[in-house]
Parts: C-alpha cells; sequence; structure tokens
C-alpha cells in the first residue's frame, strides 16, 4: 500500500471521530474537527501537516544517515585510505550530509503535499517547462554581478586584499574540480532549500496565518537553520533573515520556486567558488583567492558578506533586477493559491 494510502486512511478515522452529532441541538463541529481539520477544507489544519513534513523527514534522515554510516564503515573496511581523515574525508562527509538533506526533505515534502496537503506536487511552484527554464537561468545570473560590486567595492576601499589565483599554489585541473564540485553541492543545496523554506513551509503557513506572517516566520526558521554555521551571530542570522525575504520576492512576483532556486544557487555559487567569500560560515575552492581585513560589521567577516550591513545594498539592487525581469508576469497576490 502506498504511503499515501496509510495517510487518507488515518485522515479519514480523524473525520469519523471529527463528525458533528446528528442530534438537531448539537450544530457545531466536533472537538476533534476544530482541532485537527480545516474548517474550509477537507484536510488537516496547516499546523499540522507541518508537523507530519517535519517528523517524517526526521525519521527519513536519521533512516539514511545510519544507513549510510554503516556503508561508509564497510568502506573504510576496504580502503581506510579514503576515510583516514583529511581533504578528502572531509568532501565525503559533506557530501554524505547533502545527500541526505536533499533525500528527507524531497521525500518529506512530496509525501507531505500529496497525503497531507492533498495537492499535487508541482503546486508548490514546480511546473516545468520554458518559463521554469528561464527563471532558473536569470535567478543564477542576477547573483553574479552583485557579487562582483561587492568585491570592487572592498578591494577599492582597502578592506579586502587580493592573493591571486586558486591555482596559484597548486594546478588548475584541482582548483577547477573544487570549482565544479561545489557548484554541484549548491545545486542540491539551492533546490532543496528553496523547496523546504520557500515551498512548503512558506506556502503551507500562508494557509494557517496569512501572508504576511507566513513570510515572518518561514524566513524566521530559515535563519535559525544557520545558527549552527562557523561564525554564526547575531548579524548573521538578521543577515539570512533578510535573505529569506530576498528569496520569498522570487516566489512572490512569479507564483513559481525555479526563480529563487535559481538565486539561491547563484547567490552561493558567484560568492564562494567564484569570488572568493565565505558561503554562511563555509569556505570553498576558489578562482579568486583573498583576505577580508575591512570591519566585520560591515563585511561580515568570517561567516560571509550575509552577516554584514554590505548585504543591504545588495539585495536592495537584487531585488530590483527581479523586479524588472518580472514585470507583467501574475504574481502571488494576483492569484488563488494552487490546488
Amino acid at each position: 500500500m502506498r504511503a499515501s494510502a496509510y495517510f487518507n486512511r488515518a485522515l479519514g478515522s480523524i473525520r469519523i471521530l471529527a463528525a458533528p452529532s446528528t442530534d438537531p441541538a448539537h450544530t457545531q463541529p466536533g472537538l476533534f474537527a476544530r482541532i485537527f481539520l480545516s474548517p474550509e477544507e477537507r484536510r488537516l489544519r496547516a499546523g499540522w501537516r507541518l508537523l507530519g513534513q517535519s517528523g517524517s523527514m526526521l525519521v527519513i534522515a536519521v533512516t539514511l544517515s545510519i544507513t549510510l554510516s554503516l556503508l561508509v564503515a564497510a568502506l573504510a573496511s576496504i580502503r581506510p585510505d579514503l576515510v583516514s581523515g583529511g581533504v578528502r574525508t572531509e568532501w565525503l562527509l559533506l557530501a554524505i550530509s547533502i545527500l541526505v538533506a536533499l533525500f528527507a526533505v524531497t521525500i518529506s515534502v512530496w509525501i507531505a503535499r500529496r497525503a497531507l496537503d492533498r495537492r499535487a506536487f508541482r503546486s508548490l511552484g514546480l511546473e516545468w517547462g520554458a518559463p521554469a527554464y528561464r527563471d532558473l537561468l536569470i535567478g543564477f545570473l542576477i547573483p553574479l554581478p552583485l557579487f562582483a560590486l561587492i568585491f570592487l567595492a572592498q578591494w577599492r576601499l582597502g578592506w579586502l586584499e587580493i592573493e591571486g589565483w586558486g591555482w596559484s599554489e597548486g594546478n588548475i585541473a584541482s582548483t577547477l574540480i573544487g570549482v565544479v564540485l561545489g557548484l554541484a553541492g549548491f545545486l542540491a543545496v539551492g533546490f532543496y532549500e528553496e523547496l523546504l523554506f520557500r515551498g512548503y513551509y512558506l506556502q503551507n503557513l500562508r494557509d494557517g496565518t496569512g501572508l504576511g506572517l507566513a513570510l515572518f516566520l518561514s524566513s524566521a526558521v530559515f535563519a535559525l537553520a544557520h545558527l549552527g554555521n562557523f561564525s554564526a551571530s547575531v548579524a548573521s542570522t538578521a543577515g539570512i533573515l533578510g535573505a529569506g525575504y530576498f528569496l520569498a520576492y522570487g516566489w512572490l512576483r512569479t507564483s513559481s520556486l525555479w526563480l529563487p532556486i535559481g538565486l539561491h544557487i547563484g547567490w552561493n555559487f558567484f560568492q564562494g567558488p567564484v569570488f572568493g567569500f565565505a558561503v554562511s560560515g563555509s569556505t570553498t575552492p576558489s578562482v579568486v583567492v583573498h583576505t577580508v581585513e575591512g570591519p566585520e560589521l560591515l563585511t561580515g567577516g568570517g561567516f560571509g558578506p550575509e552577516a554584514g550591513l554590505i548585504v543591504l545594498p545588495l539585495m536592495a539592487l537584487g531585488s530590483a533586477l527581479i523586479w524588472v525581469y518580472t514585470r507583467g508576469r501574475r504574481s502571488v497576490t494576483d492569484q488563488r493559491p494552487a490546488s
């Protein structure tokens, strides 16, 4: 039996318990109905749907982590050099963590969207076609001039000392491999984080609380999810909160997740592997190698530009570019939520 069938059977049981009394004196919905079911629709309330998705995501992530850990242990017995420490081991562990998150988020959102939301998975804004190609590409390219401006501004102000190219102390092939692997990782991260935060969380919160509060809550959870990153601080949390609004603006303007997915991938890629800034506290092999020496309040220091005030004009300019690109498109506020 499919997973969705189990959810539907459980939901049907709740409806039976929630059914109002047939006594004419009792016209109000039952207690279970008021607690669990949406009064406007035949499905669970948004909060319960979010809880169900989060629980299934945790179960899938733990299951995958245990399975992959056993596989790594088996690999260590055959090829101990691959897991003996150093850069190779760090890349392996990073790849495993990204894969676990990618599958846990995607599978749990698909199940929850079908079984709990009672909507099509693509209705989150994943319709594929020519507009999706353009949104993904333009979204990816918008951060390029933004980080080029930040790089040039910090260099001209003396806040950034250029040390050379990424291959200055090695060979160009290893640098390019590192950049390509960084892009592959950011492709996965950009997809699953947008699917979760601007897809499932934001859109279900909108159903339960309205758009304004949903934007804040989904962006706040997005920011809190980065608190464990290296060099995280109050400033970085505020910056990631703002980035949540910036990425949500791409969805608001297009009713599609492909533009924010492209923005997220491009933001991380041009920030880290191309221009050499830290990406939310993480460093990657990059084309340009430099040291940031300016005031941390402005530059963001070891966390990267998201933790500095310099990110504010960056996101303002990026929002203007989004507005120019999406003129004439139907925004979220122009239409009813997808069914």
